[in-house]
This record gives C-alpha cells, structure tokens and sequence, in this order.
C-alpha cells in the first residue's frame, strides 16, 4: 500500500481499507483490534517472512534479576506520542492544567483508582499536521502550571519518545550521539517548565526498536529499563515489500548489524511484519520477564531489558466493550502495564475516539478493584 494508505490504517480507517469489517473471526465476533486483516492476508505475511534465515538473540550474556523490595501486585500505565496536549495548553492557556479534558482524565483516574502515569512525549508537532502546526516545539511551553506540575510529581511523569511522530522507527539505526541529544533536548526543557522529579527513567523508543549504539545512550543517560520488542528474528534480505511502505528503506538507511525483522503480535495487524533493532527478546527470553518482577540485564551494554507488553490492552487498539475480556487475561499476574496513545485523545485528530476516557476509567478500575497498586515502571528496578 502506499504512505497514505498506511497512514490511514493506523486508525479506524483500517476496518474498511484491510477489509475486516464483517466476516468470521472479524470484528464483533471475540476480540480484535481496531486494525484487523483478513486471516488469509496475515498468513501470507507470515510465510512471506518466517521464508527468511532465522537469526539467534541479539543479547547473548545476560544476567536474569528480580525485584527485591516491591510486595504485592503492581501495575504501571503509560501513554506514548505526547505532544498535542502541550500545544493545547500553550495555545488556550487555561488558568489550571486541570481544566484540560485531557489532564483532567487522568486526574480523575488517579483520585479513584491511584494511577500514576507515564507519559512518553515528542519534543515537536510533525509537518504531517499542517506546516503552521509543526512549528510548535516544547520550547513554546510557558512554565505557567509549574507550580501544578511539580504537586503531582508523585504520579504524573513525563519520558522520552522521540523528536516528533515522524519517520516511523526513528531509533532502530540510531548513533549514540542522536539519541543522546534528543535526551537532553527533551529533559531540559520539562525541567524549564515542570521543574525537577518530573522525568521517568524507563524508555519505550518510539515505534519501538533502538540501536545497541542507542541503548547506551540511554543508560548513560540514567535509564533504568528500556522496553523490548518480542518474537523469533528473522534477516532482512532486501525485500521490500514483507514490509509496509516505507519501512524497507527505514530498515536500509544507516543500517546497524542488530537490525531485522519479527512478527510483531497484539497490535495493528498491518505492521505485523515488523523491523526490530537491539532491545529485542527471543521467546524463551520472553517467558522470564513477561507479567513477572524479572528482568534482563545485558552485560554487553549494562542496560536493563524487558518487555513492558503483558497481554493487556493497548486501549487505542481496541474497542470500549472488549477491554473488560482482555484485561481479565492478564489480571492473575503479579505485575502488569498497560497503555494507549495520546493523539486518540483528540478531536482534531483523524482517528479520533471520543470514547478514550471511558477506555481508560475503566481498565484503571479494573487493575484497582483486583487488588493492583500502581508505581511507575522504573521503579521495579531496585537494585
């Protein structure tokens, strides 16, 4: 397909365009994201891939490590693609942060149900919104709600994504170098106008996979764990077209020897087949950390690594009356995340769900009604 299509699929476009609308095994019969192909195109995809050299682990001495001092189930929730909010907020300048829908959501969460929140932010809007919205940086937020922001520290945090939405896999081939300035660039500036405390130290790169180069930027930068990628690995051999538009050529620009490809589960079902980069698990990885107080740490990188994925919902991807089935999956675990992306949020945005505020009431009350505490990520790494 090509870049528009693409773009269009990543909301509920997708249910006409990959022509899952109606139909066994579709939407309205079990669970299914809001992205969902027809079987028959997903099982072309999949020979087309696993027809490629399996490739071992990209982490090959790792130590497994546990939390020591955390009692208890524990739940941690974060919301990726954050910037539209900030630009809100600069352009109304309302007296509160409280008195934005947005923040207000998340507010009410936490006084019901103890939510604490990371949310994974953009140093710029994208030209993909219009030349006068990417003008828009975080430079352009007053510091007028510091104040606020600093009063809720103890559950709202802000962490590193990337520079803006735009290119998709803006890690997967990174140096050192980039991810360092962009690190530098995004904490200076919520320390200009959140003031100190206000950073997380637990990174989900956006689209996911990050360089070894990038990993080690991030741990120097106080990184405590870095979210994983999951799945059998698979050598890109130039082809193209396994892949959706555009990202063949993510993979080739700057290529690191990490890089490949995997088959990426639970999310949209149009970026199945997937690049992944370094912070990458095998299977068998996947089983020590998954719903679990495990980690990996690499002793090639000193980093931490786990998938922050438990099989519960990225909200976005599913519909408000599925969410209840598929949290209950994951609520016997002793430690679970769950997520959803920002831009849904917004009514501006084309694939708009005015129903996010629901979605995420009611999967905080779920995880607090089975007996969850909510911590941010980082803090399961305790030693």
């Amino acid at each position: 397909m090509n870049r528009r299509e693409f773009i269009a699929n990543a909301g509920f476009g997708a249910l006409a365009l990959a022509g899952c609308a109606t139909g066994k095994g579709q939407l309205g019969e079990g669970i299914r994201n809001v992205r969902a192909e027809s079987p028959e195109l997903q099982a072309q995809k999949r020979a087309a891939m696993e027809a490629l050299k399996e490739l071992g682990p990209t982490m090959t001495n790792v130590e497994v490590r546990r939390t020591k001092n955390v009692p208890g189930k524990r739940a941690a929730f974060y919301i990726d693609d954050v910037i539209f909010c900030f630009r809100d907020l600069a352009r109304e300048k309302p007296k509160s942060i409280w008195d934005h829908f947005y923040f207000a959501a998340f507010k009410e969460a936490h006084e019901k149900y103890g939510l604490k929140v990371q949310m994974n932010i953009f140093y710029r809007n994208d030209f993909y919104y219009g030349a006068r919205g990417a003008e828009f940086t975080l430079k352009d937020m007053p510091d007028t709600w510091k104040a606020e922001f600093q009063a809720v520290k103890d559950w709202l945090r802000f962490g590193f994504h990337s520079y803006s939405e735009f290119p998709d896999y803006p890690w997967i081939n990174a140096s050192y170098e980039d991810v360092k300035f962009t690190w530098d660039l995004l904490t200076r500036e919520v320390e200009r106008f959140a003031g100190p405390g206000m950073f997380a130290y637990a990174t989900t790169p956006h689209w996911g996979p990050m360089s070894k180069e990038g990993c080690v930027a991030l741990r120097d930068c106080g990184v405590k764990a870095i979210w994983c990628s999951a799945g059998k690995r698979y050598e890109y051999n130039g082809d193209r077209t396994i892949l959706p538009y555009g990202h063949g050529m993510r993979i080739e620009n700057f290529r690191k020897p990490e890089t490949a490809v995997f088959w990426r589960p639970g999310g949209g079902d149009d970026i199945s087949v997937s690049a992944c980069g370094y912070n990458h698990l095998l299977p068998e990885q996947v089983k020590i950390t998954r719903g679990t107080y495990n980690w990996l740490h690499d002793k090639a990188t000193g980093c931490n690594f786990m998938t922050f994925g438990c099989g519960a919902p990225c909200l976005n991807l599913y519909r408000l009356e599925d969410i209840p089935a598929k949290m209950k999956e994951v609520l016997g675990n002793e430690y679970l995340i769950h997520a959803t992306h920002e831009e849904y949020w917004f009514k501006d945005y084309f694939a708009y769900q005015p129903d996010s505020r629901e979605k995420l009431l009611t999967a905080c009350k779920m995880v607090h009604d089975a007996g969850y505490e909510y911590f941010f990520i980082e803090d399961k790494i305790d030693w």
